[in-house]
């Protein structure tokens, strides 16, 4: 049996910290300024022995329901539902505030298991205020430092104490991968459908991508607005897509918009940026959200090539579809603008979209499903080869300075992205064009749109090379 854990507490308190000493990573962002969480991220927390889920959530402020930290403070209150206990975090260096005992008095109606912790409790400074939280009337204080690992120990202890029932049931599971063997004379994939499958949402700014993972949730799960540039941290949400008898798992991330670097100059954003970054390399499909009104601006082209050197599958989906008058002649221009300005991914999906009224998402999924099968695909060493004889019979490489290129065999050793590798001779000599001759021949004979192609070139040693010639 597993629960779950809420971080709640004001501004600045240090509950990002703790969050990340918890998990073990620098999931969450973390700066001196207050306010840097903005969505409730969830993650997967070790304690001793004890394994949970912890929400990281925004500092509880008071503000109008309406505003941006309102909006916050709503779904710091969803996570307070969503959670089987509350860490209350307050500032030891600072003491209670008249804010901490305002908002203690909201989880205290919770009804929750409830445990304060006063944070950056370590030194002489922070003593004394950790004996302060004794006034808030919500227990023994927790005196800790999440930054140098102090007092987890006592942690340790209240939990157990706190949610008995769900402590003592709680298992480590390990998960056992089995790698694939190809067979010359079939085709293969390492496709494992029982695994969720990691979906990154990225784009510029305001393109509407949190809308969309709404929308597509079916509840208000991120945080919204017209300001730009609200998400902060990228925030991995599990999905269950279902049409028919068809159902998928899947882990969706949304990111902070990407801006031109140039335009990129305070330190948070440059976080943000880094922790999107991040997403798109640890994600199977990468989807490029473009605003329909201003589609494949420069920085778009820089974020789809960014994801396909990283080896994603990719798709690309056209937000705000709603506002388009002319949809099919759009809709085809911005397909021919893709096969333009997109070649290293020729034929890669494009999607209209609405995270406003949820048109096409269904239609995004299925295509999403289908370049991570493309994408997960191996074809077999005799397929490749009859293809490849028949290549080089019509098509041979350009011969260099008078030698001719002679090309033996390709294999496919992986994928995910698909890897393929040429044997032959003066490899070292052969031209870009012509790999991208046979990357594209391979995808259009393969089909395998929507993925970027990987060749690797391998030649035989020269028994001759560093011998003397005979006089």
């Amino acid at each position: 049996m597993t629960f779950t854990v809420a971080i709640i507490g004001r501004p600045n308190v240090g509950k990002s910290t703790l969050f990340n000493r918890l998990v073990g990573k620098k999931l969450a962002l973390v700066d001196d300024q207050p306010g840097v969480t903005r969505d409730r991220r969830s993650g997967e927390a070790k304690l001793g022995d004890l394994n949970f889920t912890i929400i990281d959530t925004a500092g509880l402020e008071e503000s109008a329901a309406e505003s941006l930290t309102g909006r916050m403070r709503a779904q710091t209150e969803s996570a307070i539902e969503e959670a089987d206990a509350i860490f209350f975090l307050m500032d030891a260096r600072v003491g209670v505030t008249p804010e901490d005992r305002h908002f203690a008095a909201l989880v205290r109606r919770a009804g929750k298991p409830l445990m304060v912790i006063a944070n950056k409790a370590e030194g002489r400074a922070g003593e004394s205020g950790a004996y302060d939280a004794f006034s808030l009337g919500l227990g023994d204080p927790i005196a800790l430092s999440a930054e140098h690992g102090d007092g987890f120990a006592e942690l340790y202890a209240s939990l157990l104490a706190a949610l008995p029932e769900a402590t003592a049931l709680v298992d480590e599971d390990e998960e056992k991968a089995e790698r694939l063997v190809l067979e010359d004379d079939e085709d293969g994939s390492e496709l494992d459908p029982t695994k969720p499958l990691r979906i990154a949402i990225v784009g510029r700014p305001n393109a509407g991508k949190s809308t969309l993972i709404n929308r597509l949730l079916g509840e208000d799960r991120l945080l919204v607005g017209p300001e730009a540039g609200i998400t902060r941290d990228s925030i991995g949400v599990d999905f269950v897509w279902r049409k028919g008898d068809v159902e998928r798992g899947m882990k969706i991330f949304d990111t902070a918009g990407i801006r031109r670097r140039a335009n990129v100059q305070e330190k948070l954003e440059k976080l943000a940026v880094a922790d999107a970054l991040r997403a798109v390399r640890f994600a199977e499909v990468v989807v490029i959200l473009l605003d329909a009104t201003i589609p494949f601006e420069k920085q778009d082209l820089t974020i789809t090539d960014l994801a396909a050197r990283e080896g994603r599958a990719l798709v690309i989906g056209v937000n705000k579809w709603d506002l388009i008058a002319d949809k099919g002649p759009k809709l085809i221009e911005l397909r021919e603008e893709a096969a333009r300005l997109l070649p290293q991914i020729r034929g890669v999906p494009v999607v209209p979209v609405s995270g406003a009224t949820g048109q096409g998402l269904d239609d995004l999924i299925e295509a999403i499903l289908r370049v991570h099968e493309v994408w997960n695909r191996r074809i077999s060493t005799a397929k490749l080869n009859r293809w490849l004889e028949a290549v080089l019979d019509h098509q041979p490489p350009p011969a260099v300075a008078g030698r001719r290129i002679k090309i033996r065999y390709m294999t496919q050793p992986k994928a995910r992205p698909p890897h393929f590798v040429l044997f032959g001779n003066q490899l070292d000599e052969l031209a870009e064009s012509y790999q991208r001759f046979l990357a594209n021949g391979l995808r259009e004979t393969f089909s395998l749109y929507g993925t970027p192609i990987r060749i690797t070139l391998k030649q035989g040693e020269n028994p001759y090379a560093g011998r003397k010639r005979r006089r």
